[in-house]
């Protein structure tokens, strides 16, 4: 009887551990089923990745090679090498970045600071085919870049929209960190609007995704595979990946490359006030029930915000409609607003609220923001010229309200009649010159083999010069 019921019971234990067996199997496999899946991002979207090399020229004196004919033991060898006339001498510097296509016919997204400065920029796509790039714009204060390759039906990304991502959510990396190239990296998004120091403009998305020196301008998918940022920036104390990853939103860089495409630069709206958040204590002192909005603590005289009549003390609660929780909230909105609009800001003032309209000035263009080519110049290749629109110095200096700068002279036939960098172009056969854009859309109508004549000012005068087209 007891060798029976032993036996009951070891059949009962095999049977529990076999159910158990069941369930963590079944367990396993539904974990598994629920884990993310990139491979389909990373075979759609990968080809559309592609990695940037640039090439920067620094000038620099090289050590003198000492007077010739004495001889290195001798006393005055060390002292004409050291204290001798240098010899002038170039090298080049080089740095590595990443970039995504967003058009088939060759415009390509990326950081501003991969591409500071260059003397060449060089893209290379997934298929290993190389471009030679040439940079239609830079925005330093949103760190975008807009390059251009001449090439026809090629892959790209499809953009999505990144004011829907969520805290989170899973993302997906693709770059060249340290040269890799296509390298995958995933994680989630850890916040949303994080605003970093010296970086005004941007709400930046922080994830945990590993990004590494190379994947900057690289793209960051959401699970749909649409493209929903740009790497931008790390947090590290080493140089390397510590889990904290900046992202450009892609709403903020199509915003900039629309305006990059068209003008070559980027505007944006300002008021003149400086602004700081309201703490707890603050907002008790000014009667606010919870501590929210920009206080504002100094206004620009003849500002926007002056002319408007806003003071500081002023605690702005509402920007044309959207509410301004943090003082971090107002930059971002006022940038993106078109100068010249007029918008109804909410403020704190004396204890009750009150609307203010406001027209939106104009944040003057930071040109030293602008690629060296030279300053944002935009090629004109049938002239041969590197040209930049004026800055409003230089329309002082010449004495005008329109025209480009020449910041390069390559092979051309603007090269064969003398024109030379730092020459402004005022008109193109009697018709003024406004920006670049117009001016490669002028040229482009005239037939090959015609003369055309440049009005250009040089040296404090003005010159007609005549050129044939290529």
């Amino acid at each position: 009887m007891i060798d029976k019921q032993r036996g009951n019971d070891k059949m009962t234990q095999r049977l529990f551990s076999a159910i158990f067996l069941f369930f963590s199997l079944v367990a396993a496999a539904d974990a598994q089923s629920n884990l993310p899946d990139f491979t389909q991002i990373v075979e759609k979207e990968g080809p559309a990745v592609v990695n940037i090399s640039t090439t920067h020229i620094v000038h620099d004196a090289a050590p003198n090679a000492a007077m010739p004919g004495l001889s290195p033991n001798d006393p005055l060898y060390q002292f004409f090498r050291r204290f001798g006339p240098q010899a002038p001498r170039d090298y080049e510097t080089g740095s590595l970045g990443s970039g995504f296509i967003i058009s088939q016919d060759g415009y390509i997204l990326t950081n501003a600071h991969v591409v500071d400065s260059a003397d060449e920029v060089i893209v290379k796509l997934n298929d290993r085919r190389q471009f030679k790039a040439r940079v239609i714009g830079v925005d330093k204060r949103s760190d975008v870049a807009l390059l251009k390759i001449k090439a026809e039906k090629l892959p790209t990304v499809t953009l999505g929209d990144s004011s829907r991502i969520k805290v989170g959510e899973w993302v997906v990396a693709i770059g060249s960190p340290f040269g890799f190239d296509n390298t995958v990296t995933a994680g989630i998004v850890s916040a949303k609007g994080r605003a970093l120091p010296q970086e005004d403009y941007v709400p930046f998305i922080q994830t945990d995704v590993a990004i590494n020196p190379g994947n900057s301008g690289g793209p960051l998918f959401d699970m749909e595979g649409k493209v929903v940022g740009i790497n931008s920036q790390i947090y590290s104390r080493t140089g390397g990946f510590m889990g904290l990853s900046f992202s450009i939103p892609i709403n903020v860089a199509m915003n900039v490359v629309d305006q990059l495409r068209t003008t070559g630069h980027v505007t944006r709206g300002r008021m003149g006030i400086v602004i700081q958040d309201v703490s707890r204590a603050l907002a008790q002192s000014f009667g606010l029930a919870e501590p929210r909005g920009a206080l504002i603590s100094k206004v620009e005289k003849d500002g926007p915000a002056a002319q408007a009549g806003l003071q500081p003390s002023d605690i702005i609660l509402k920007f044309n409609g959207k509410a301004v929780m943090e003082s971090k909230d107002l930059p971002t909105v006022v940038a993106a607003t078109k100068p010249g609009t007029k918008v109804d800001v909410q403020i704190w003032r004396k204890g009750k609220t009150v609307d203010v309209p406001v027209v939106v000035g104009e944040m003057p263009i930071d040109r030293t923001a602008m690629n060296d080519a030279q300053q944002n110049a935009r090629k004109s290749d049938r002239l041969g010229l590197d040209l930049v629109e004026l800055t409003p110095e230089q329309k002082n200096q010449v004495q005008t309200d329109h025209g480009l700068v020449v910041t390069g002279v390559g092979e051309g036939p603007a090269a064969q009649v003398g024109i030379m960098r730092g020459d402004v172009i005022l008109a193109l056969n009697a018709q003024n010159i406004e920006s670049v854009a117009q001016f490669e859309k002028l040229v482009s109508k005239i037939p090959k083999g015609k003369d055309v004549a440049l009005l250009v000012w040089r040296g404090g005068n003005s010159v007609f010069i005549t050129m044939k087209i290529d």
